[in-house]
């Protein structure tokens, strides 16, 4: 990226953080469902909007992973079944966002796992997805959940797992794993979930935004 461009995309990040609140679904390459759970992001803002106090315009927008667009957003929320694939445009584009205060939210969707974890490899070489406590603020900031992330779906039948990804100590990027939040945050009729189900979901995705704009 242009050093003067990459420098002008910092100042919209951080201008953006401090003027509004708003989310953006992550389109990628690679032939997956970028664009699964089209319900999801909207119940969680009006959730969000009701209950945490956040001022999230209604629709979400739609942004590519090597646009500079992201960099408008402080919250990029990425989901799918199937494969995931990043150029190095992309990889580079996603780490100068990550690492100058963005944060992405990664729930797959069922299926997305071994190609996300090669691909986020191209955006922190020198990193691996950890596991993030129990005891972690994001699990609290919001909502309470004193054992970690909530199972929403089944699927493989394996505990859920909240993985993270920090740039000097900081969390930028959130995976949930075996949980399948955004299934939970759908209109009701989509899953036929139970009412506690969907809540669970909801909060915890109130967690991940509260905690997103305010770290």
């Amino acid at each position: 990226m242009n050093k003067l461009l990459y420098i002008i995309c910092i100042a919209c990040l951080f201008s953006f953080n401090v003027k509004a609140q708003d989310i953006a679904v992550l389109k990628y390459k690679g032939g997956g469902d970028w664009y699964s759970n089209p319900t999801a992001l909207p119940n969680l803002i009006i959730f969000c909007n009701n209950n945490i106090a956040t001022k999230i315009n209604a629709k979400p927008q739609t942004v590519e992973v090597g646009s500079t667009d992201i960099f408008q957003f402080p919250f990029l929320h990425m989901t799918g079944h199937g494969n995931v694939f990043f150029s190095e445009n992309d990889a580079e584009n996603l780490r100068n966002y990550l690492t100058s205060g963005g944060f992405l939210h990664i729930d797959d969707n069922y299926g997305m796992q071994p190609y996300i974890v090669k691909e986020l490899k191209k955006v922190f070489p020198n990193q691996d997805l950890v596991e993030l406590p129990a005891n972690h603020n994001i699990f609290s900031i919001a909502y309470k959940f004193p054992s970690g992330l909530p199972k929403i779906h089944e699927h493989d039948g394996k505990r859920p797992q909240a993985m993270g990804l920090f740039h000097e100590n900081r969390l930028v990027l959130l995976f949930t794993f075996e949980s399948d939040l955004g299934d939970g945050w759908e209109d009701e009729a989509v899953h036929n979930d139970a009412p506690d189900v969907r809540e669970k979901a909801l909060k915890m995705g109130a967690n991940i935004i509260k905690y997103a704009f305010e770290n």
